[in-house]
């Protein structure tokens, strides 16, 4: 049987408020602290936080403009004491204060949530409904952390998360490495050879593609496994089923037909630890730096590029390209035969040292002599545990 893929509609649970999308409603809020110190900050409705509870099952999406005063300024008074500073090393990854809150982008079971509880044992994980809504709720300190996937082992890279590191101002402040074991849900009583569709995130459904085209069954695309789950649960479907966690089977009161249904067993997502402020690096442990940078047009520019990594035995461990927006298309006569157009490219890169180290130090400084743009990213202890 042919399989297809189709873009699901999914219609809202009535837990969630959804925000307003009209661009035009936007106000702005001014924070001042004790030393008089202004920070515009420009509101948005896209970010979210949870009602009751720390993402239990049921946890729900707010509209924190809905919860603000309609007054077009807000004043709030910050001792010095509570403004960013950059945190140590090992203030990435533990909390020392109280209990840290942690966006994650989906709904309560999915492998985001389970991963920030990974990068912060303790944490309070916030669900948002868009990768975008997370990066902007640390932003407005609405949270005090976000973990986003970046890669997968077998669906490669997250792509629009490579963009919004680059529009936001948001530091990386850790990796985690999450094993990722799919199950196929279902309702209770329902057959596996009743299922005609599954609805679940495109990439676990990309994970699962044997399985899937094994079963005959039309694939479904949403914005993330547990919020297919908690679709297929909440309308009773009897003729779909999920991609998901046992998590989500538990939390949504659905069976698990089959389990570990991935196409390769070693299905591992990393994930990245976002913060407002970076942390000092240290060399007291094994360290990555991420970077991206852009490049004028030209034979083996690139080559250069990468060269003064190699030059200084730096291990480069992921190299992503990304159009540059706004600016797609560069004329130049320079091969002699007329004018060419070139596309214009951003270059993400994952190295293996700290800014701590001279090495890494001398090498970025060379590769500003030629770069037309370069910024880090963020230096922090790598996760070199089992996934």
């Amino acid at each position: 049987m042919a399989t297809s893929i189709s873009r699901s509609s999914i219609s809202p649970s009535p837990q969630y408020i959804r925000t307003r999308s009209s661009p035009s409603y936007r106000r702005t809020y001014l924070i001042l602290d004790s030393h008089y110190c202004w920070k515009r900050l420009s509101r948005s409705s896209r970010c979210f936080s949870v009602l009751h509870g720390g993402g239990g099952k049921n946890s729900r999406f707010v509209d924190t403009q809905s919860a603000m005063e309609d007054s077009h300024f807000e004043v709030v008074i910050k001792d010095p004491n509570t403004l960013p500073r950059p945190l140590s090393s090992t203030k990435s990854s533990v909390s020392t204060g109280s209990r840290l809150r942690v966006a994650y982008q989906g709904v309560p079971g999915a492998y985001s949530e389970a991963a920030a509880g990974k990068a912060y044992p303790k944490c309070e994980a916030v669900p948002c409904e868009q990768f975008d809504a997370a990066f902007e709720a640390v932003e407005r300190w609405i949270v005090d952390r976000a973990v986003l996937p970046i890669e997968n082992s077998l669906g490669g890279s997250i792509h629009r998360n490579y963009d919004l590191l680059l529009r936001h101002r948001l530091h990386i402040v850790g990796e985690v490495k999450f094993a990722v074991r799919h199950c196929l849900l279902a309702n209770h009583g329902v057959q596996i050879e009743e299922l005609k569709r599954v609805l679940s995130h495109p990439q676990a459904l990309a994970q699962c593609e044997n399985t899937l085209t094994g079963l005959g069954l039309v694939r479904e695309a949403v914005d993330d496994t547990a919020g297919a789950a908690k679709h297929v649960a909440f309308h009773k479907l009897k003729d779909a089923g999920a991609v998901a966690s046992s998590v989500a089977a538990s939390i949504y009161g659905l069976n698990i037909l089959a389990e570990d249904i991935q196409d390769d067993s070693d299905n591992v997502t990393r994930f990245l630890m976002l913060a407002r402020e970076p942390i000092i690096p240290g060399i007291d442990r094994p360290f990555k730096t991420s970077i991206v940078f852009s490049l004028e047009e030209g034979p083996g520019i690139l080559f250069k590029a990468l060269a003064v990594f190699a030059l200084r035995q730096i291990n480069l461990t992921k190299i992503e390209s990304r159009p540059l927006r706004n600016q797609p298309l560069r004329s130049s006569d320079d091969n002699g035969y007329g004018s060419s157009k070139y596309f214009d490219y951003l270059f993400y890169v994952d190295f293996e040292a700290s800014m701590a180290d001279q090495n890494a130090q001398n090498a970025l400084r060379h590769l500003k002599e030629f770069a037309t743009f370069l910024r880090v990213l963020g230096s922090y202890p790598m996760d070199t545990s089992m996934p």
